[in-house]
């Protein structure tokens, strides 16, 4: 990073023109996943989880991706409608959090982006039971074999179940690496997600 780009990320006024040219930049010079997110919800005892997820949108909306409701991460989600993420953009040594409360998106955004996805894929998304016990590999493999017989041609319908997420940030935080660990550290926070932002610097 240059020191006018630099300057450029320490000078910003609001988080999501920054977050379009980070993102960009990592589309470009990320090696693998640079939509790759790290995950985080709350189980009902108040344990965290975490786990890797692809952002498929975002906006000023917010950060979206998607997954089985019946999962681990879903049934979180719905009992508390809030999750945090990060961007690990290793390659740019670079990092972005966002955190905020969580809604689900529209029938028609699930819709269009299941019908985006490969076949396979939406045939998995029907024969997996996703974060619950499976006996075996050929368990798994049966299912799927059963749903590629119960949709042999044609569309591939999205299941009930299989849903997106919008994280509508209240607080986004970049990050960039700088030598000696003396890293400069930007965080953008509001009250609610239309509320404005404030920006402060932080220590690293």
């Amino acid at each position: 990073m240059n020191e006018l780009t630099l300057r450029d990320f320490t000078d910003a006024s609001e988080p999501f023109a920054l977050f379009k040219a980070w993102f960009a930049e990592a589309c470009e010079k990320e090696i693998n996943d640079p939509s790759a997110m790290a995950l985080s919800t709350v189980d009902p005892d108040g344990m965290p989880n975490i786990r890797m997820v692809l952002m498929k949108d975002w906006d000023e909306r917010g950060f979206v991706f998607y997954t089985n409701r019946e999962s681990a991460k879903g049934r979180e989600l719905d009992a508390s409608f809030k999750a945090a993420a990060n961007f690990h953009w290793k390659s740019l040594r670079r990092q972005f959090r966002v955190r905020g409360p969580v809604e689900q998106v529209t029938d028609a955004e699930s819709d269009a982006y299941f019908a985006s996805r490969p076949r396979d894929a939406r045939i998995g998304a029907w024969a997996s039971q996703q974060s619950r016990p499976v006996e075996s590999r050929f368990a798994f493999e049966k299912a799927i074999a059963g749903y590629a017989l119960k949709y042999p041609i044609g569309d591939v319908p999205r299941p009930p179940h299989w849903i997106g997420y919008r994280i509508k940030p209240v607080e986004m935080e970049f990050w960039h690496d700088r030598p000696y660990r003396l890293h400069d550290r930007v965080v953008f926070r509001r009250e609610t997600p239309e509320a404005s932002w404030a920006k402060q610097r932080l220590f690293p």
